[in-house]
């Protein structure tokens, strides 16, 4: 400001000095000038001097403006840079806390199955829930969970409620809290399996193979396989509405009490070979996409079909109704394969209408035949 002042303040003066100049110069040197042309010339050389200084202040100012706006341009280039390190700082310390919340997550999770083989069953109760806990923050821990609350229940369990013997011996204090811990795994099992309702649910693998299970509730779960050859299963078994969509293989599974499957889908194929029950089996209303195979079944209490869908084949070779059957499922009938499939007569016992009990003679056991062209239901 200074600087500005001083400059005019110059200028003004020069301007005197070439106005005065210019006019004295005219009126010595020109004798045909007149005082007003003198002042007149003078004014306008004056004037020039004063638009000389105007159009330099002018030039400085754009120099001005020129140099703000190139370094508002480096400002804004150090801006951008600036923010860039900070996204790249910002990146570096989610992915550092990211590897920290895993290596968190796996000492917790390394922790509580170690916690698993304590002795004290309120200890492996509380490592089960911390597992279940870590499945829920962590979705990518939940098939691993699943896997290790599988092997869990798949652990040998002595108990004397297991076995088909009657006064088999008593329940000891170990076992009962034994099998309190395995309820609690069960349950937590089937706590982390997605609803029928939610919106394209997570696909989890299950494989409880030979493991004992206590009031396993499924129902309204989404299954991807089920793995239970060999499995046991005590108290009611629910999987009223559940959805598998893989593979269900209850290969010489036993079910000591009732198996409640109304309304359930098998997307996949349903193994129930040499399946063995002693309370009724319920399918009703289930659908079975896949192949059924039933095989050498020993059903010693009632099994319901009753308006169950199949839309491949049901295999029921060498199986065994003793307790009851209902076979009236939904039309279209699926194909059959049957040889030796015996039924117990002398309990209740329905079948589709193209479908005949034929007796065998002197027994109340009749065979399952499926009339087709040609065939005798002789030899069925």
């Amino acid at each position: 400001m200074g600087e500005r002042k001083i400059g005019l303040v110059a200028t003004i003066a020069v301007a005197v000095v070439v106005f005065g100049g210019a006019s004295v110069a005219l009126l010595i040197f020109d004798p045909r000038t007149t005082g007003a042309d003198a002042l007149r010339t003078g004014g306008l050389a004056a004037g020039s001097v004063v638009a000389l200084y105007a159009l330099w202040l002018n030039d400085r100012r754009r120099r001005v403006e020129e140099k703000r706006q190139e370094l508002d341009s480096q400002r804004q280039e150090l801006d951008r840079q600036r923010y860039a390190l900070e996204q790249q700082r910002q990146a570096l310390e989610d992915r550092r806390t990211d590897q920290d919340r895993d290596r968190a997550a796996d000492e917790r999770f390394a922790r509580s199955v170690e916690l698993l083989g304590n002795e004290a069953d309120q200890v492996r109760v509380g490592a089960l829930h911390a597992l279940a806990g870590l499945a829920r923050n962590h979705p990518d821990y939940t098939q691993t969970v699943l896997d290790v609350l599988c092997s869990y229940l798949r652990r040998p369990f002595d108990h004397p409620k297991w076995t088909t013997r009657v006064g088999a011996g008593e329940v000891t204090d170990e076992q009962q809290r034994e099998r309190t811990v395995r309820q609690t795994a069960a349950k937590l099992l089937v706590s982390l399996l997605p609803n029928t309702a939610d919106a394209d649910p997570p696909r989890y693998n299950l494989d409880v193979a030979a493991a004992r299970l206590d009031r396993f509730d499924l129902s309204g779960r989404v299954i991807g396989t089920f793995a239970a050859q060999s499995c046991w299963f005590r108290h009611k078994t629910n999987f009223d509405g559940a959805v598998f969509l893989g593979k269900v293989d209850l290969d010489d599974a036993t079910f000591l009490h009732p198996l409640r499957a109304t309304g359930t889908v098998f997307r996949d194929r349903t193994n129930l070979h040499c399946v063995r029950n002693h309370a009724p089996l319920s399918f009703e209303l289930a659908e079975f996409h896949g192949a059924v195979d039933m095989q050498e079944a020993h059903c010693n209490a009632h099994v319901s079909f009753e308006r169950a869908s199949f839309h491949t084949t049901l295999d029921l070779r060498r199986a065994h109704f003793d307790g009851g059957v209902d076979l009236r499922v939904r039309e279209p009938l699926p194909s059959v394969s049957l040889y030796h499939t015996e039924v117990d007569t002398s309990v209740h016992a329905q079948v589709p209408d193209d479908w005949l009990l034929v007796p065998q003679r002197g027994t109340n056991r009749a065979h399952l035949w499926v009339h087709e062209v040609g065939q005798n239901p002789s030899h069925g």
